[in-house]
């Protein structure tokens, strides 16, 4: 079935400047979200349009104003279309986890050693979409400075830490989420109880930790590229998150990033070393999970001293990737993108950068967890 797309896919890494790129956006529904369909076209359209690739979309004359005309499902079926097509490359925007296709399918066997993937491996994916367990990983790891923190499971958990003598105002937040949903910054015991009572009747676990008061900001990781000539991770420069609501970032889609982030400059981090003190450690976190994609860790000073070290406080393994491009998209940015321009670099440029750090599937089923 596959025979042509194999062998097309093998012929096409050898001369990795002409790949075929099929965009996958969640169809499926995972333990977590549905979506990224804008995304995912504003990827395949730039990298049409304006990076002059080849792609691979469910319509013969996609149009750009409707986004499903560029993405496909990432349902197997979804997948096996695009491969069909003959695709090469299949960009990963959606959110995968260990039953995903990608890491299951039978029928992607045949291929998996010639297809190319953007994306996380996907048994891993799902392990570090705890955000708890991500944190043991770190702390287990000398070298990483995080806020303290205590997991909620039960009512009888919460109970022991309302009862325990607290500092406020703490940080709760469901163990598996996205952005800033079930976030809140809680003054009081009342007001920890009542957000920790309304996240476990969501059958969500909540992870209680130490607020950190200082600037926020977020930093983008980029992994291994030999087809860049980058043969290790390396950090974007630091982006700055303000205008919060009640001490949270909002979630992207609500607010524009260009009204509450800016690119922290390169005078700025060559004058204060605690940028480049979190852009190593964060560099050091993607290299212990093994990403294979770039990742967004958001981070904060512990204090609100202007030269106060920061912490790592959460792992984003599926940065937003919109971007402008399309008519109508404009205005569209990512906080990847926004860092990414603090190095000359344009959203088509940081697209082709990403594409040419993909790996194989049969690479990415097979990587296992640290120890």
């Amino acid at each position: 079935m596959f025979s042509s797309s194999a062998h097309h896919a093998q012929s096409v890494h050898s001369n990795f400047t002409r790949p075929r790129v099929a965009v996958l956006y969640q169809e499926l529904d995972s333990p977590l979200i549905k979506g990224y369909q804008d995304s995912g076209a504003d990827i395949a359209y730039v990298l049409k349009h304006h990076c002059g690739l080849d792609i691979v979309t469910p319509s013969s004359s996609p149009d750009p104003s409707n986004d499903a005309d560029w993405v496909f499902g990432d349902t197997e079926s979804g997948i096996l279309s695009a491969i069909e097509k003959d695709a090469t490359h299949l960009w990963a925007n959606t959110i995968l986890f260990a039953d995903h296709p990608l890491q299951t399918s039978k029928r992607l066997n045949e291929v998996a050693n010639n297809i190319r993937v953007v994306g996380q491996p996907p048994k891993l994916v799902e392990l570090y979409d705890d955000k708890n367990h991500v944190n043991e990983i770190l702390r287990a790891r000398e070298g990483f400075r995080l806020p303290s923190a205590q997991l909620v499971q039960d009512d009888s958990q919460l109970r022991n830490i309302l009862s325990s003598e607290q500092d406020y105002p703490v940080v709760a937040k469901p163990v598996r989420g996205r952005g800033s949903h079930g976030v809140k910054i809680c003054r009081t015991t009342n007001e920890l109880h009542d957000h920790c009572v309304d996240l476990l009747g969501q059958q969500s676990s909540v992870i209680v930790e130490s607020y950190l008061s200082g600037m926020e900001g977020t930093v983008t990781v980029m992994p291994p590229s030999q087809a860049s000539g980058k043969s290790d991770y390396w950090a974007m420069p630091v982006v700055e998150r303000f205008n919060h609501a009640d001490g949270i970032a909002p979630y992207n889609g609500t607010v524009a990033i260009t009204e509450n982030s800016r690119v922290v400059s390169a005078e700025q981090h060559q004058q204060d070393l605690t940028y480049g003190e979190i852009q190593r450690q964060c560099v050091e976190a993607a290299r212990l999970l093994q990403c294979t994609a770039p990742i967004r860790i958001d981070i904060r000073r512990i204090d609100k001293r202007e030269s106060a070290p920061f912490a790592l406080f959460d792992v984003n393994m599926k940065p937003n990737m919109t971007g402008p491009g399309r008519k109508g998209r404009e205005n569209q940015a990512s906080l990847t993108a926004l860092a990414a321009e603090g190095i000359g670099w344009d959203y088509p440029t940081l697209l082709r950068e990403i594409l040419e750090s993909s790996r194989t599937l049969h690479a990415l089923r097979n990587l296992e967890p640290p120890i």
